[in-house]
């Protein structure tokens, strides 16, 4: 006698097949393709074809990294260059917190911190009647600048020369040779690094630089 496979009860719904085995195996995967194999990748990629700019663009010094080409830092000493103000918290230069001081145009509180900072400034060279730029008295919107204008550079040159013993045309000359030119050709203004610029000083005049 012959026998036949059972068939479900009418009614009866099929029993679906698990769904988390294919989940799981989905999961594996794009976490071994997006977690692992790209960033792999990327990294590769970035190490060999723009190692400085993958590493932060560190600047370097006698062997030592003093600082990054995309990130200020605060000068207060005659004999430097000064950058632009920072507006970060809890310190100047503060890369984990970038911030501009979101403060309105009108509001005293501006009014009164670029007051002061051209004040400092005029006390820093008093001989120097020329106008201040702008950037030496208001803060960047990313409060890491680590550029500022030629123009605030040129403001700056006389003091430094001063305080370096160095003349004035050989302290310009060192700004003419870190003054970055327009992006393309065409873009931006011409602007100066400033770490860089006081690293050259340093080179030039070590002993006055302190």
């Amino acid at each position: 006698m012959s026998t036949t496979p059972s068939s479900p009860a009418a009614g009866t719904a099929p029993t679906p097949a698990p769904l988390w085995r294919p989940a799981l195996t989905l999961f594996l995967l794009l976490s071994l393709l997006t977690g692992l194999a790209y960033p792999l990748l990327v990294t590769g990629i970035a190490q060999s074809v723009f190692p400085q700019q993958a590493n932060g663009s560190l600047v370097m010094r006698d062997g030592k990294a003093v600082g990054s080409a995309l990130i200020g830092q605060g000068f207060s000493e005659p004999g430097h260059f000064w950058s632009r103000p920072s507006a970060t918290a809890p310190m100047p230069y503060n890369a984990a917190n970038s911030a501009g001081s979101n403060v309105a145009p009108t509001a005293p509180a501006l009014t009164d911190a670029v007051t002061a900072r051209i004040a400092a400034l005029r006390a820093a060279d008093p001989g120097n009647t020329a106008p201040v730029p702008v950037d030496l008295v208001t803060t960047s919107a990313s409060g890491l600048d680590p550029h500022i204008s030629r123009a605030a550079a040129d403001y700056q040159v006389a003091r430094v020369a001063r305080a370096r013993g160095l003349t004035v045309a050989a302290v310009q000359t060192l700004v003419e040779r870190h003054t970055e030119g327009r992006w393309l050709g065409f873009l931006g203004e011409p602007r100066v690094q400033v770490l860089q610029l006081n690293l050259a000083l340093d080179a030039s005049a070590p002993a006055a630089s302190r």
